[in-house]
């Protein structure tokens, strides 16, 4: 009997999925999303369209994935469906705005919880630590890194679901939130202010695409990524429920109103006065997961960047034990970067643009994905990241996985699932163009850098080769 592929299972994406997704969005947005709404099911109903939109994204990025079966995200699938100027800007701006900056942020966020519990320890250099020690487990094997990361996501789902139980049980005296729909709550939901709102709830749930970033390291990816990204999705979105509806039932809505710290307040209600110091606590354990998931999966952007352009060829090697271990530690140097000078955060206020940007474009490639095939311009298996259908391998040799004649996985309700998706996206980009042209500016001024490098990479890289 051949020996099982080395590489990741269902666990460790699943793992991958929920962990990029929880960070500290769903324990700071509440209060201000109580300045617009005051209706419990209204704000319960953000978290569930929120994740009916991530879970539409998750069903239709797993044809992309099971097609196009190479690690990389949006940076391979907008290669292949596009072109590889869009795929290198999308691959840029992930590898810096979409892991390397929120690994900071989370560090530093776990730094700080760790910090105020703990006034002795330095929140700057915990982050570093975190940063360094996550990046020394994930550059050794696919069975330490798969392990850790199993676990410790597995630990954050059981504090998440323990803190609901307790808000569930605790609290002496539970508020009536009005979690069945009303007339009122109805008009909530259609009003300006549930719009709004679903920008940050949409935010919460970046990450539901993780497991793409490693869909060439999966144990047969035609199954695992699918399961793993509608599980993981689907799995968040009751934890974001679950907590909101905590949330809403153990404090009052007045003390919570415009106020960042809802998970602390809350605590306190169920807990009693030394909650604060338990959610802190809990908060660092949590994101521990979540900085795991980036330094995982981020540097594998990089790692394909590296296969396909002999300028950045340094970051394609594989150590001796199987894993991307120059692009690992690239991405934390960047991360370190940002920690030590805390530079990200001018980042992090347009790059939900930009990435809600790359989440568009490959959600919408899946049609033309579709028409290729159906035209027999593609194989209706598995094709390479070349863009053309006719080789398992990029111009430069990047591989991918040997051409096979099983079908790829389509999308479950298509065309209305990709068009969910690209609707909830689409309002949301055509929103911040119109009310933020200031960070939209910002996230179009760093694409056109990024086009700017691609085309002084690809020249050359023709000098190179001529």
């Amino acid at each position: 009997m051949r020996a099982p592929r080395a590489g990741f299972g269902l666990h460790t994406a699943a793992a991958v999925v929920v962990a990029n997704m929880i960070g500290t969005g769903v324990f700071t947005s509440l209060g201000f999303q109580l300045e617009a709404l005051r209706s419990g099911f209204a704000l319960l109903m953000l978290w569930v369209v929120g994740g009916v939109a991530a879970v539409c994204g998750a069903l239709t990025y797993a044809e992309l994935g099971s097609t196009i079966r190479r690690s990389g995200g949006e940076y391979t699938f907008l290669s292949h469906i596009y072109h590889p100027a869009a795929g290198f800007v999308s691959g840029w701006i992930s590898a810096t705005i979409g892991f390397a900056a929120p690994t900071a942020l989370a560090a530093i966020t776990f730094g700080t919880y760790l910090s105020s519990v703990f006034p002795v320890l330095p929140a700057r250099w915990l982050a570093v630590g975190l940063v360094v020690l996550l990046s020394v487990v994930h550059g050794r094997t696919h069975r330490t890194s798969g392990g850790f990361q199993r676990w410790s996501t597995t630990a954050k789902v059981a504090l998440i679901l323990a803190f609901v139980a307790a808000g569930l049980s605790l609290v002496a005296e539970p508020r009536d939130i009005g979690a069945l729909p009303s007339a009122d709550g109805v008009s909530n939901v259609f009003s300006a202010g549930f719009a709004v709102s679903l920008i940050f709830v949409s935010y919460s749930y970046s990450g539901w695409n993780a497991a793409t970033y490693v869909t060439g390291e999966l144990r047969d990816p035609r199954r695992t990524l699918p399961r793993a990204l509608a599980i993981g999705t689907l799995l968040v979105m009751l934890l974001y429920v679950g907590l909101n509806y905590v949330f809403l039932r153990a404090a009052p809505a007045e003390a919570m109103v415009g106020r960042l710290e809802v998970g602390y307040i809350a605590a306190g209600y169920i807990f009693g006065p030394v909650g604060a110091d338990l959610l802190g606590i809990t908060l660092a354990l949590l994101l521990v997961s979540t900085v795991s998931a980036m330094v995982l999966a981020g540097p594998r952007v990089l790692h394909a960047i590296g296969e396909d352009y002999p300028t950045f060829r340094l970051l394609s090697s594989i150590n001796a034990r199987g894993t991307p271990g120059v692009a690992i530690f690239t991405q934390a140097a960047i991360s370190l970067l940002f920690i030590l000078t805390e530079s990200f955060e001018t980042i992090l206020v347009f790059s939900g643009f930009t990435m809600g940007l790359n989440t568009f474009l490959a959600a919408g490639g899946v049609f033309l994905l579709r028409r290729r095939q159906a035209s027999g311009r593609i194989p209706g298996g598995v094709v390479g990241a070349g863009g053309d259908g006719e080789s398992a391998r990029g111009e430069s040799g990047a591989s991918a996985e040997t051409p096979g004649t099983d079908q790829p996985y389509r999308t479950w309700g298509y065309p209305v699932t990709p068009l969910i998706f690209l609707a909830v996206t689409g309002w949301t980009l055509a929103y911040i163009l119109r009310d933020r042209p200031l960070e939209a500016g910002l996230g179009l001024g760093l694409i056109a850098v990024g086009l700017v490098i691609y085309a002084v990479t690809r020249a050359r890289d023709r000098r190179t080769r001529a």
